[in-house]
């Protein structure tokens, strides 16, 4: 018996997470998948924490100074609204979104939806960061990336802070931040 295979094609969705220390190149590459769908002629829209102003008001910017228009959100809510319609959607430090950016990209993705999002895995004490640990259990596709470490030079999954306030959040560059190895990591402040 002869069975005809279906002939339909339905657009598949799925979510894909890039994590890593800080300075690892996660906005870097969110940003080189993004241009490559945009190449493809799909539809892209790309999302950041509108409290995320430390390199420009809308771009996401990486450390590299490699940038892409962005629109800044004060939740992730917004972006359901304002993505209905693309093929992907791209979202920039997801560790800074409330606790819906999870169930944002689950409906999204049985939309049909391409979603990449880059975020910290980590914060600077070494904990899972914001909804992280969700995306990451709900993504199909996982990148981790890694920096160098600013102390010995073997490579770095940790964000080390240098100073500052004790809150889980405080914005920062390499002024208030350095990638770290877990050795350095671990021997914290007794390396300067």
């Amino acid at each position: 018996m002869f069975i005809e295979p279906a002939m339909r094609f339905e657009r598949r969705g799925w979510i894909e997470i890039i994590c890593g220390s800080m300075f690892s190149g996660k906005t870097e590459e969110l940003i080189r998948r993004l241009r490559r769908a945009r190449i493809a002629n799909l539809r892209v829209a790309v999302f950041k924490p509108d409290a995320d102003v430390r390199y420009h008001e809308e771009n996401i910017v990486s450390h590299d100074e490699t940038s892409l228009l962005s629109v800044p959100v004060p939740d992730a809510g917004s972006i359901l609204e304002l993505a209905k319609s693309m093929d992907v959607v791209g979202i920039d430090e997801g560790q800074f979104f409330d606790e819906e950016l999870p169930n944002v990209c689950d409906t999204l993705a049985l939309q049909g939806t391409r979603i990449i999002v880059a975020g910290l895995d980590m914060d600077y004490l070494g904990r899972p960061f914001g909804t992280m640990p969700e995306l990451l259990a709900k993504a199909e596709y996982i990148t981790k990336l890694h920096a160098i470490c600013m102390q010995c030079g073997n490579i770095a999954n940790y964000s080390f802070r240098k100073g500052g306030s004790k809150e889980q959040i405080e914005l920062g560059n390499k002024d208030l931040y350095e990638p770290r190895c877990r050795l350095c990591y671990e021997k914290g402040d007794l390396l300067k």
